[in-house]
């Protein structure tokens, strides 16, 4: 991958961080704003529900943007773009398509297809 690739992914990688944190600051606001003023049971439990589901969405947005740290470091210490497994280049779509891909497709698919099989179902 050649540098101007390289530092086009460092600043796709660089916004999305960014707006998952932004969204993150978001939630933190409305979260903070106080506590469930809801007379109405139905209500109260449809406000907390919401809550739940916005602070399940945050974590996985934390996990997501250490994923994306990963990234980062992987351009800075030059392995990003290669394949964890087999070392070899992963493809520029893939990369498009998940910047923060660790695995080129093959590998990816030959992974999941090992969890389905040593899946306990």
């Amino acid at each position: 991958m050649n540098p101007r690739q390289l530092e086009y992914f460092r600043q796709k990688l660089l916004r999305w961080r960014q707006d998952l944190l932004r969204e993150a600051g978001y939630t933190l606001a409305s979260l903070s704003e106080g506590g469930i003023a809801e007379p109405d049971l139905t209500d109260r439990a449809s406000v907390e529900t919401d809550r739940a589901l916005e602070l399940r969405t945050r974590d996985r947005a934390r996990k997501l943007i250490a994923k994306i740290d990963q990234a980062l470091e992987r351009i800075e210490n030059g392995t990003y773009g290669y394949c964890e497994e087999t070392g070899e280049p992963i493809g520029l779509k893939r990369l498009e398509a998940r910047p923060i891909a660790t695995l080129s497709i093959e590998a990816q698919e030959r992974h999941e297809r090992m969890e389905r099989i040593h899946r306990d179902d």
